[in-house]
């Protein structure tokens, strides 16, 4: 979406404002699983995020399982350790999403946890051709990962959620053309 300035709109955006434009790709992926692994470290804030990411793949028609780790941290190795045994199981996951929250604190620790999670998984949705959502919150104070995790306002666990959901789209509709 363009944001930049136009004649009559002086409306300025932030970088939390919702205003990601809806996608038009409706390839059916009705049946299809998928993972949700989650760092259990703030309980109330992660029931937030997982209720926002469980409504979307209900919504879209998809089964899902739940892995919960202690952090954001740990996140990346479970979904790799899982993804590979459902898969030798006959079961593979088709999507996942990966839900957590790092709040900064006093010292370079919030720096290393939030960008080795996500470069972590990105390292594995491009090696493994992983439709994944990454819905790991990385904010300053705890009133910003409530604005983020409620369905009410942000939303981040369902915007994952959509994430995972629009690239398993791209992955179905290219596969069957």
């Amino acid at each position: 979406m363009d944001c930049r300035a136009k004649p009559g709109n002086d409306r300025k955006f932030t970088m939390a404002d919702a205003r990601r434009a809806p996608l038009k790709d409706q390839t059916d992926i009705s049946g299809a699983r998928a993972l949700i692994v989650e760092a259990r470290f703030y309980d109330d804030l992660q029931d937030a995020l997982l209720d926002g990411a469980v409504t979307e793949l209900k919504a879209a028609g998809l089964t899902h399982d739940v892995i919960t780790v202690p952090g954001a941290l740990e996140i990346p190795a479970a979904v790799a350790i899982t993804i590979d045994a459902a898969a030798a199981n006959g079961q593979p996951y088709d999507a996942v999403i990966a839900l957590g929250c790092v709040i900064r604190g006093d010292t370079i620790h919030f720096e290393i946890v939030s960008q080795e999670s996500s470069r972590a998984l990105m390292d594995l949705a491009v090696a493994r051709k992983l439709p994944l959502g990454n819905g790991i919150l990385t904010v300053n104070t705890e009133a910003q990962a409530w604005a983020r995790a409620r369905a009410s306002e942000l939303n981040k666990g369902g915007d994952a959620a959509r994430a995972a959901l629009a690239m398993l789209r791209i992955k179905r509709r290219l596969a069957r053309a």
